[in-house]
């Protein structure tokens, strides 16, 4: 994802904030109670409540569909929009791009608490009754605030899988793989969020939609001979995908090879000159609306990669083969989809899909 340079501030509740909250312990229960990977304590099904289950290492437990919810990141937010839970949102926060296109409408409808990442306290004035995130950072200490902290006054949180199964965090930067990523894992926070929200249905409905678009965009493609960069962020110390997050998806889906496959960083920082030396046929660019890196828009990117001596030569800059994706497509979101459907467009386009 690239990093938010931009941290919640540290803050101290006031007692009107402190009693808001307060008062939802007696309607919610959240227990942490250790690691674990396995099955729900009670099964899935339409309409069983409380529903509980495994995320990240948590047994989360959430007693009544949300009526409050607040969404930290912008994937767990598009996600919520689409199963229709606009009516149960109560603010989002940290913004890359524009929201997804049809969801405009639902998305004036929910207060925006910041376009970076929110104060705790700022959160907990909505008097919120689930929260979720899509990042590990967002949850943690430095973020908006650890996990624990929403627990201890009876607030559910919710993280997405996509950010802590197979991924370790523990160290600097956007983490490593060590299990690639699929996008079955994106389809499952889908389905947990409709059971929470008691919308199953929409939520199997949703996920049919976007294997349907994989499934059509990646149709007759075969780019095994086609070699493809992901750049994220960052001009100094440009942010590249390694092998395995959502552009790992995106790549494995068209058969094509990515440069940095090498690395099981999530955004390793790469120089430049090493860039021109893997010498890809295609470049895929961050194209975000946020302002907290240098060369956040594609227009940037591109104007820097067409005018520095250690990039103007590459054949994808000669040839002018970008692609523009959002910053939320090469993010494990349900615009990896997204991003899919326009590599494999633009490799079409460039006669490189086999």
């Amino acid at each position: 994802m690239g990093p938010d340079v931009e941290k919640a501030d540290t803050v101290h509740l006031s007692r009107p904030a402190r009693r808001s909250v307060l008062l939802l312990t007696g309607a919610l229960l959240l227990t942490a109670c250790g690691s674990g990977s396995g099955p729900s304590s009670k099964p899935a099904g339409s309409g069983d409540r409380p529903v509980t289950f495994d995320n990240c290492g948590r047994e989360v437990t959430v007693e009544t569909p949300p009526k409050r919810a607040v969404s930290l990141n912008q994937g767990t937010t598009e996600i919520l929009l689409s199963l229709g839970l606009a009516d149960r949102m109560v603010g989002t926060a940290t913004w890359t791009d524009p929201v997804l296109k049809g969801l405009e409408k639902a998305d004036a409808e929910v207060t925006r608490l910041a376009d970076n990442q929110p104060s705790f306290e700022k959160v907990l004035a909505t008097e919120p009754d689930f929260v979720a995130s899509s990042f590990t950072s967002t949850l943690s200490k430095g973020g908006v605030a650890p996990r624990e902290k929403f627990e201890e006054l009876g607030v559910p949180t919710y993280l997405s899988p996509a950010d802590c199964e197979g991924k370790d965090n523990s160290g600097d930067g956007d983490g490593s793989r060590t299990v690639p990523l699929a996008m079955e894992t994106v389809y499952r926070e889908v389905r947990e969020l409709a059971r929470i929200f008691g919308v199953e249905e929409r939520g199997e409905k949703l996920v049919a939609g976007l294997k349907s678009r994989v499934t059509k965009a990646s149709s007759g493609i075969r780019a095994g001979n086609t070699t493809v960069l992901y750049w994220f962020a960052n001009q100094e110390s440009p942010y590249m995908a390694g092998c395995c997050g959502a552009p790992g998806i995106i790549t494995n889906a068209l058969g094509a090879k990515n440069v940095f496959d090498d690395s099981t960083q999530e955004w390793p920082q790469i120089n430049w000159e090493t860039v021109a030396d893997r010498d890809p046929d295609v470049l895929v660019i961050g194209d975000l609306t946020r302002t907290s890196q240098t060369a956040e828009s594609a227009a940037k990117k591109i104007t820097f990669l067409e005018s520095n001596p250690a990039t103007k030569n590459m054949k994808a800059v000669k040839k002018k083969r970008y692609v523009l994706l959002s910053g939320q497509a090469m993010n494990p979101t349900i615009r990896t989809v997204e991003g899919v459907e326009k590599v494999a467009a633009a490799l079409r386009g460039y006669g490189l899909a086999g």
